[in-house]
């Protein structure tokens, strides 16, 4: 990492305005390193946006130290040619910076990936892809570290809770991350921001009713499938709007982690049809050397790890339900 760290802080120094984004439907990990960074570029003296992106930041993620000051815009509202470098960050392809614009990058502008994510191709100009790590949380936390940056309470408080939700709570197995020298930078990060608990239990306990009556939807619906080595939960528009449950209140990847809890239940899928035809997939397994669901979520289109990935399908939801069965069955052999 030593000579991309050099050649990332030298476009950073080179710098005036710089643009960061949370990738759609953002999560711990995407808008933590995002808050993380932009507290790390203002103590260089750097002017940094940071926009929200396709969706809007969860109420949840809201009291993420600086979440206030996340710019409530998506790409097409936005002109990349005001700034001169864009750090994207979380983001495994330019579909997963926007879906609503997909970007293309004008030559004024300098581009810098920074990610973890094993299906990254390496779009940027400088692409620091480290699929080792757990979240880019912790990347940024070796970074800031190697550029001499304070690390803040603040930035600490924001890189700790993407450690902690790409690692599954540090449930992880060794082989997927969640191995000590993870847990030795956590608790460099909470002996920085001794807090951390308080922001947890806020971030996981910001329900509204709305939220609990998805669940129930959710798991009403459920179906299995090849000996019941696949399970299916999905919610079409329709029911969404009938129960006038919003995007805030749908918790995509909780439901898929309830569903993996099952004993026999290897790979769970949670669908979402978010808008009429455009289905939101959030993949988790129970064996990811057997059942590594980053491959399905590639073979759909996206992409992440192999104990958590996801996709998103743009057909009717019966037919990306068909689609999943299919494609389970011939990448897994079942």
């Amino acid at each position: 990492m030593n000579a991309v760290s050099v050649e990332i802080k030298r476009e950073i120094d080179k710098a005036k305005s710089i643009i960061l984004h949370c990738h759609p439907s953002p999560d711990p990990d995407s808008v933590g390193s995002v808050l993380a960074m932009k507290f790390g570029l203002e103590q260089l003296g750097k002017k940094v946006t940071a926009i929200q992106g396709d969706s809007e930041i969860p109420n949840a993620f809201m009291h993420f130290p600086g979440a206030g000051d996340i710019v409530k815009k998506n790409f097409g509202q936005i002109d990349l040619r005001d700034f001169d470098l864009f750090i994207i960050l979380d983001a495994s392809s330019p579909e997963m910076i926007s879906q609503i614009k997909i970007p293309t990058f004008p030559l004024s502008i300098r581009t810098i990936v920074i990610d973890h994510h094993a299906t990254n191709k390496s779009y940027a100009d400088i692409n620091l892809i480290d699929i080792s790590s757990p979240a880019t949380a912790l990347i940024l936390f070796q970074l800031f570290r190697a550029w001499k940056i304070n690390i803040t309470p603040e930035i600490a408080t924001n890189l700790f809770v993407g450690i902690y939700t790409d690692t599954g709570g540090f449930r992880y197995s060794p082989t997927d991350y969640a191995d000590y020298r993870v847990l030795q930078s956590a608790s460099e990060l909470a002996k920085i921001a001794p807090d951390f608990t308080k922001t947890i239990f806020i971030m996981e306990n910001s329900n509204k009713k709305e939220s609990v009556y998805f669940q129930a939807l959710a798991l009403n619906s459920i179906k299995t499938f090849h000996n019941e080595n696949l399970v299916i939960s999905f919610v079409s528009n329709k029911e969404l709007k009938n129960k006038n449950i919003n995007d805030d209140s749908i918790a995509v990847h909780s439901i898929s982690n309830i569903l993996k809890s099952v004993v026999g239940w290897n790979i769970a899928v949670s669908m979402i049809e978010r808008e009429p035809n455009i289905v939101k997939i959030s993949c988790r397994t129970r064996d990811s050397q057997k059942y590594d669901v980053s491959k399905l979520a590639s073979a759909l289109g996206g992409g992440g790890h192999k104990v958590a990935a996801g996709a998103t399908l743009l057909m009717p939801l019966d037919s990306a339900v068909k689609k999943v069965v299919e494609t389970v069955k011939i990448i897994y052999n079942l």
